[in-house]
């Protein structure tokens, strides 16, 4: 009778210290608990001052890059800079110059598990190495988020939203990259050095 008694506690004591350890766990893994998203987007690696830097950003708020779509969509590009531990990171902004609400359809990319998990945003960009004739999509997460902005709602008429996504990085040398997504025509940038 001691025994049973013993082995019952003994199991109970190890599901309590496991849901506690699960829990801990969890709450570890929430975040900054302030609600906003200011963590989620990394800020651009282009240093203050450095003027023409050949690449990676003008420095006098002239873009790399700008294009032209459909429904009167602008994609512009500020930045694309490599960055430390082998991965590029590239910034702009779209402008819906159109007349009506503007939702991204097809940047969030064909690919199932990207479309499911990051509605409205730039998950389906890619960057082109046609020296390396390599082709390098939006890195992601564990859990199949990209490391891209999401826009959260649909662009309003004449407003304008920034945008970032971030690469496996080209190899050194490969500079010249063309940057793709969906039915916007390709905008080639020159990768600028590590911020």
């Amino acid at each position: 009778m001691n025994l049973r008694r013993t082995t019952g506690l003994r199991r109970s004591l190890t599901a309590v210290a496991l849901s506690a350890g699960l829990m801990l766990a969890g709450a570890g893994c929430g975040g900054g608990g302030d609600g906003g998203d200011d963590a989620k987007e990394p800020r651009p690696s282009r240093t203050e001052g450095s003027g023409g830097d050949g690449g990676g950003g003008t420095g006098d708020g002239e873009p790399l890059a700008e294009v032209r779509g459909g429904d009167d969509i602008t994609l512009t590009i500020d930045a694309a800079r490599r960055e430390t531990g082998g991965f590029v990171t590239v910034t702009g902004k779209v402008t819906n110059g159109g007349g009506k609400v503007w939702v991204a359809p097809g940047w969030e990319g064909k690919e199932s598990e990207l479309a499911l998990r990051n509605k409205l945003s730039v998950a389906g960009a890619k960057l082109v190495d046609k020296k390396g004739k390599k082709r390098y999509l939006v890195l992601r997460d564990t859990e199949g988020r990209c490391l891209c902005t999401s826009f959260g709602q649909p662009i309003q008429a004449g407003k304008s939203k920034t945008w970032y996504a971030q690469f496996p990085a080209p190899p050194e040398g490969n500079d010249k990259v063309e940057f793709q997504i969906a039915d916007m025509p390709p905008a080639g940038v020159t990768l600028g050095g590590e911020g």
